[in-house]
């Protein structure tokens, strides 16, 4: 006779034990894959400069200064934005712009005598109108273009140097390509269209050596001279309220803005701030 097939299983608690394996085995195998599978967040253990370089965006936005080319400025510019705070009075002893009688002596003396008068700086008048940021040619056609108002005949430089491109045409720089940026989505780049000129906050030391100084400077026309107190003292006395309306609208010899209707509010208001803050 054959030898009946028996069951390894030979008690209850045999039984037992063969039903619990069969639940926790597949279970257990299944939390180990899962594991093995999540373990580890891809890229923890990278140098940190590495990750940054692989998800850079693939280029940048250059907004261009807004300024134009230095030394390009025409004589009327240059007349509107320096030389019109004292000429446009007759200020400190300053030929009055049009005035044939007043620039009489200037243009018989010549047009090299009057250019180098207003490069050096002569009597009142400092050197550039008190912009040193004017080339000299710059200085040269201003000088032309009044001295031309009054009857003169002088020729003025050139400008030579080509306008520069939009200040406001974003210019795109891509940036170095590698296999990991190669692989980032086009949206992580800038848009030029979003892109905006941001404007800084206004600087008063600028806008006075730029217009300011011509009179403050050395005090004329009863301009308070910049750190004198006690020409200072009355002026502020009046109040913070009564300098700002009195340099934004004109008060006296004093034109709006100091003669230079180009500036903001915001400019003037900080070339006032600075003068006062020097006499404190």
């Amino acid at each position: 006779m054959t030898e009946e097939h028996s069951s390894p299983i030979k008690t209850p608690k045999q039984l037992v034990i063969v039903v619990l394996l069969a639940f926790i085995v597949p279970i257990a195998v299944a939390v180990m894959i899962s594991q093995l599978v999540t373990s580890g967040e891809h890229g923890a253990g990278e140098n940190e400069n590495i990750v940054l370089s692989r998800i850079q965006p693939v280029g940048s936005v250059v907004i261009a200064e807004a300024s134009a080319p230095k030394g390009t400025q025409s004589g009327e510019q240059v007349y509107g934005t320096v030389c019109k705070t004292c000429h446009e009075a007759g200020l400190a002893g300053a030929p009055k712009f049009g005035d044939k009688a007043a620039w009489a002596k200037v243009i018989a003396e010549g047009d090299k005598v009057a250019f180098t008068h207003a490069i050096g700086g002569f009597k009142a008048m400092p050197a550039k109108g008190g912009n040193s940021d004017l080339t000299d040619d710059e200085v040269k056609r201003a000088v032309a273009f009044m001295a031309n108002k009054a009857g003169a005949n002088w020729t003025a430089p050139a400008v030579t140097a080509t306008a520069a491109a939009p200040a406001a045409a974003p210019v795109a720089t891509a940036a170095a390509a590698t296999p990991a940026s190669a692989a980032a989505a086009p949206a992580a780049a800038p848009s030029a269209a979003s892109a905006a000129v941001a404007t800084g906050p206004a600087d008063g030391k600028k806008t006075y050596e730029a217009t300011c100084i011509v009179c403050h400077g050395a005090g004329i026309a009863g301009a308070p001279k910049f750190g004198d107190k006690a020409a200072w003292a009355p002026r502020i006395k009046t109040g913070t309220d009564a300098l700002m309306n009195a340099a934004l609208h004109g008060k006296g010899a004093m034109p709006p803005k100091g003669g230079n209707t180009t500036l903001s509010d915001a400019d003037v208001k900080a070339a006032v701030t600075y003068m006062v803050a020097a006499v404190k």
